[in-house]
């Protein structure tokens, strides 16, 4: 178990062309999360409920935002008023909780809760 982890954690799989991926071939998110759990260290991963929870928790907890607004279909700019410094703030709290690195160019996409969500719960490394 702890060689699994070790190489999982030099195994890098972008959730980004497994997804368009599995879109291709009619299946949203689920090829990647097949793939990401089959390949996960956790026995015991997040499941997608814990996921919600603690990202709408981490965005509720945000200065800027009346967390009434909150919920999982909730887009940072068009519906809570942000701007692209908070989305990075956001995106930086949400790595600290999940204590998970996202990528640049993976938190650049980043801009709701749905995609925050979609985007931990099938990381592979996502700490519970």
């Amino acid at each position: 178990m702890a060689l699994r982890a070790a190489l999982l954690r030099h195994v890098r799989v972008p959730v980004q062309t497994l997804t368009q991926t599995a879109h291709r071939h009619g299946h949203p998110f689920s090829l990647s999360t097949t793939i990401l759990r089959f390949m996960s260290s956790h026995d015991d991963h997040l499941t997608k409920e814990e996921v919600i929870d603690r990202v709408l928790s981490v965005v509720k907890s945000f200065p800027k935002i009346d967390p009434s607004k909150v919920s999982p279909d909730v887009h940072f700019q068009n519906d809570l008023g942000l701007d692209s410094l908070d989305n990075v703030e956001i995106v930086m709290a949400l790595e600290e909780e999940f204590k998970l690195e996202i990528p640049d160019k993976e938190a650049d996409k980043i801009d709701s809760c749905n995609l925050a969500i979609e985007y931990i719960y099938n990381h592979p490394m996502a700490e519970i």
